[in-house]
């Protein structure tokens, strides 16, 4: 393999790793200040690619998509705290996993209803489409070079707002005394709400990025929750720089595995066994990564006890 196409697969599994930030940080966020599971994350990552596809084929602007898929989504995931998620709280997690798992069945049919159940696709913008030289002659795909951009960018707002705001002093004192901090006169269920909204439209912006590259359909969000868990598991739960740091590892493992494993098992079986195998192990990677972290630091890398 030519040093070339191994940076331009690097630079593949980095975009990967900063989309799945983008899903995961939501969830930590969610899940460290509530304490809530929530199934139906992966249901508000599809409402934003929705909203995003529609919006450009009425407009025939990606910004405004990208707009209405942050609004969207985080209008849907208001509402849906206010209206069920907030009698889960002092619900033990099978209630709140049956709860949400609900919420995805009833945001899959209703999309169905609306769209129906042929794909949507939305195009890139022409200022994005093409490639851009890279330093080293490496020509990269210019669109995937934004999600990058986009994805360290809001990482680094996000650390801006939970370390040196007003706000984000909330947020931190709600994860770890949420007595404490409603005893000083902070309405938690308004906090509760804008951080709920706030994940709910990191993910909505995920899938509106994402369906540029991929077609927008009914289910999308699920096979992206699952792995959205997997970083939070492997980066320390409730902890956002853990979601960047563990984002990007699964996204480097699943993009170079999935490459290089091809390539190391055809130098002693035919092409087409390489292919299947080094595929299939690929695919097991990620589980692998997760299950080594969690033997020695069972917290995750940058969780706390």
């Amino acid at each position: 393999m030519s040093t070339i196409l191994l940076i331009e697969q690097i630079l593949n599994g980095l975009q990967f790793g900063v989309m799945l930030f983008l899903m995961a940080a939501g969830l930590t966020l969610i899940f460290g200040v509530m304490g809530l599971i929530n199934l139906a994350h992966g249901a508000l990552y599809m409402v934003g690619a929705f909203a995003a596809a529609s919006m450009a084929a009425w407009t025939g602007s990606f910004t405004l998509a990208l707009i209405a898929a942050l609004v969207a989504a985080a209008m849907f995931g208001a509402l849906i705290e206010l209206t069920v998620i907030r009698r889960l709280y002092k619900r033990d997690h099978l209630d709140q996993v049956l709860a949400t798992f609900a919420l995805i069945l009833v945001f899959s049919e209703a999309t169905r209803w609306v769209f129906g159940s042929f794909p949507l696709f939305l195009d890139m913008p022409d200022a994005l489409s093409g490639t851009v030289m890279l330093p080293g002659g490496i020509e990269y795909s210019k669109y995937r070079l934004t999600i990058i951009i986009i994805g360290l960018l809001v990482a680094l707002g996000l650390f801006l707002l939970i370390a040196r705001t007003r706000v984000g002093m909330r947020i931190r004192a709600g994860e770890n005394d949420r007595e404490m901090i409603g005893a000083l006169g902070v309405d938690i269920s308004i906090l509760y709400t804008m951080v709920f909204a706030l994940g709910a439209a990191l993910a909505g912006l995920s899938g509106a990025l994402v369906g540029a590259i991929q077609s927008v359909e009914v289910g999308m969000g699920e096979p992206v929750l699952i792995l959205a868990f997997v970083v939070i598991v492997i980066g320390g739960i409730g902890s956002i720089k853990g979601a960047l740091a563990g984002a990007i590892l699964v996204g480097l493992t699943d993009t170079l595995g999935r490459t290089l494993l091809p390539v190391l098992f055809s130098t002693f079986m035919d092409a087409s066994a390489a292919t299947t195998i080094g595929s299939a192990l690929a695919s097991m990677l990620i589980y692998i990564l997760m299950a080594g972290v969690l033997i020695f630091k069972p917290t995750g890398l940058f969780g706390s006890a």
